[in-house]
């Protein structure tokens, strides 16, 4: 009996422990998901099948330790899956795991048949697309979760706020590649402790998650101002704060820091002239140590001189040849032989595009990405300004409206510029081609025109930067798969001071047609030049018309004249592209050539800002001034232009279409 006894005790001993070895499945906390529903795919069609296959590699990735990992499915673009996921920085593997497992089968379930779809949890995010998401930084889509309840003293709240996330937003982008994550926390008040997060997917460079946090952190005076927590979620990067801990504090713990020099030294145990364990005497000791101490002083004294005095000696160089203001992060630049590679050698079947300052390619990188590559031309003059210009000013705006820079070549006489591949062409290709112009019915035109005005707006009040453009043009906005409006082509672009609202400068560039009055005949340029530039892409993408070849027999010479006469005869609709009709509504069509009128004003100062004129587009609620009489500078075809004008940029004319027309303005003899 004591026999059955004893079995019966490990038998039980032996079931407790299974029970425990046991691990309970977490389940994860849904909180989102975004479905574009403009990008699908059939049942049982190839994408689908490659998308099971990444689901399955993302799900066996999600024991990684850093709680990331990346995959592609398939061979063939478009149909190629490329997915992701990030587990919040403080999770275990197992949490990492399951939340990983749940979302690639709950995705399928909230968005079927979508092609590019990210799904949210509390513990990790979920993304996949049929076009690369690898190291990109994307913004496009932001999402704001917030607690409606108050502070009490906000003033104090802010400050605290802002001292928490500007920490963690800027140990996060310095974490290296392994894990962009950081939590910290503070008092707040005797009785409230104030917890911060901030994390990005770690395939983004350091300046990249810098950008993407601080953008997140900048919302939340807008959102969520004094309320008791808000987290604010891109897809490449989210920051959160709450008065609780939400996070997992020992898990995110800091190491401790490592003991000061004299901790590691035993105290002295008596008279100096004691000896050690060693049998060294204490004054041996430092008559060994001090020689030891003020020899490495004296080399690190000397290495930094000499280490200063080389990076003197290779700034003056670097300014010398193509000027210093270009990014040297490793991971904007490619290597001749790659875009050599991507391009099968520059070859004619790639060649896409060209213009004034060289060729257009379509390249196909070793991961699958396509991309546009302009390479500068070795002739041109004024190549190396521009080629700097666009990668000092291009590397540091992200916007759903602008093309996206990806990174440069420059080797030898070699200046290459690599673009996302923007598969639609330029909007001139459809917007004066009597076969393509059907194309673009009214919905399409006017997301165009609401694209171009954001693209706009993020230029001139929202990046970092003040940036005016100054070559505003169709060819220079790019359509992607879904039509929306891309801007490229900064070559000509100028950057203001926070405070500066107006430039002046002796060499006018752009393209007839575009330029404001006081920019073509005195060389003053400002936001209002762009907005001038607008005001003409609005009107010609209404017409169908091109302003600087329009002519009308017996009615007007160029199409602001045309448009105004129709306006004062109160027959606005009149302007419109015929290929339109059964399409418009007509109260949009009016009020964006009311619009355009307002923003070709011969005064400056009459325009509006683009702030405004993206009020004006998306509330009917605001009621639009009365324009006055647009700019005429192109009365007369033989008319000659002003002296100040740059004959090297006097005109555009039609060429062949381009990924990326970026300073693309070919010479039109006058």
């Amino acid at each position: 009996m004591i026999k059955s006894f004893k079995i019966s005790v490990v038998l039980l001993f032996l079931s407790i422990l299974c029970l425990l070895s046991l691990r309970t499945k977490s389940t994860p906390t849904y909180l989102f998901v975004q479905c574009l529903n403009t990008t699908t795919y059939t049942p049982n069609s190839t994408y689908q099948t490659n998308l099971n296959t990444l689901f399955s590699s993302l799900s066996s990735n999600s024991t990684s330790i850093n709680g990331f990992s990346n995959s592609t499915a398939g061979l063939n673009p478009p149909e190629i899956a490329y997915g992701l996921f990030l587990c919040r920085g403080d999770v275990s593997t197992d949490v990492c795991q399951d939340c990983v497992t749940t979302a690639t089968k709950e995705v399928v379930q909230r968005c079927p048949k979508s092609k590019v779809v990210t799904i949210w949890y509390d513990e990790c995010m979920l993304r996949y697309s049929n076009r690369s998401i690898f190291s990109i930084p994307d913004q496009s889509y932001r999402e704001v979760l917030r607690n409606t309840q108050n502070v009490t003293n906000i003033t104090s709240f802010r400050g605290v706020l802002g001292g928490v996330m500007d920490a963690i937003a800027t140990r996060a982008s310095n974490g290296g590649s392994a894990k962009k994550f950081a939590t910290s926390q503070a008092n707040f008040s005797s009785l409230q402790t104030l917890y911060g997060l901030a994390q990005c997917t770690p395939d983004l460079n350091g300046m990249d998650c810098n950008k993407c946090l601080r953008d997140g952190i900048s919302n939340f005076p807008s959102c969520c101002d004094g309320n008791l927590g808000a987290r604010v979620v891109f897809p490449s990067c989210n920051v959160r704060y709450e008065f609780y801990p939400f996070y997992n504090i020992t898990a995110t713990a800091l190491p401790p820091s490592p003991p000061p020099p004299s901790a590691v030294l035993p105290p002295p145990s008596g008279p100096s002239t004691s000896r050690g364990k060693g049998g060294i005497s204490t004054q041996g000791l430092i008559a060994i140590l001090v020689p030891i101490g003020v020899s490495v002083l004296l080399f690190i004294v000397g290495f930094c001189f000499i280490t200063r005095k080389s990076k003197k000696k290779y700034d003056a160089i670097e300014e010398d040849t193509i000027g210093s203001d270009i990014p040297t992060d490793e991971s904007l630049q490619y290597n001749l032989g790659t875009v050599q590679a991507a391009t099968n050698n520059f070859s004619a079947e790639n060649k896409i595009g060209e213009g004034g300052f060289g060729l257009v390619y379509k390249g196909t990188l070793s991961n699958g990405q396509v991309v546009a590559v302009k390479r500068l031309s070795r002739t041109s003059g004024q190549g190396a300004e521009e080629f700097k210009n666009e990668v000092v000013l291009v590397a540091k705006l992200q916007h759903r409206n602008l093309v996206r820079l990806l990174g440069y070549c420059l080797e030898g006489e070699e200046k290459i510029l690599i673009y996302e591949f923007v598969p639609n062409k330029s909007l001139d290709y459809f917007l004066f081609d009597p076969q393509e112009q059907e194309k673009l019915d009214w919905l399409k035109r006017y997301k165009i025109i609401e694209g171009i005005a954001r693209g706009m707006l993020y230029l001139h009040e929202d990046s970092r930067l003040r940036i005016i453009h100054r070559d505003l043009k169709v060819s220079n906005v790019l359509l992607d798969g879904d039509m929306n409006a891309k801007i490229s082509d900064f070559g000509m672009a100028r950057i203001f001071g926070v405070d500066q609202t107006q430039g002046n400068t002796s060499r006018v560039v752009g393209t007839y047609g575009y330029m404001s009055p006081e920019y073509a005949m005195h060389g003053q340029f400002s936001v209002k030049s762009d907005v001038f530039s607008f005001g003409v892409l609005v009107l010609e993408i209404i017409s169908g018309k091109k302003n600087n070849t329009f002519y009308e027999s017996g009615s007007a010479e160029d199409l602001l004249s045309y448009a105004w006469k129709l306006w004062t005869k109160e027959r606005p609709l009149d302007l419109m592209d015929s290929t339109l009709e059964g399409s418009y509504s007509k109260s949009e069509v009016i009020r964006c050539i009311h619009i355009g009128l307002l923003c070709v004003q011969e005064d400056p100062e009459d325009r509006p800002s683009m702030t405004t004129v993206i009020l004006m587009l998306s509330s009917y609620s605001v009621t639009l001034s009365v324009p006055q009489q647009p700019a005429f500078f192109a009365r007369s075809k033989t008319e000659s232009m002003p002296k100040s004008f740059d004959s090297d940029q006097s005109a555009s004319k039609s060429i062949s279409w381009s990924v990326n027309e970026a300073s693309i303005t070919e010479l039109d003899p006058r």
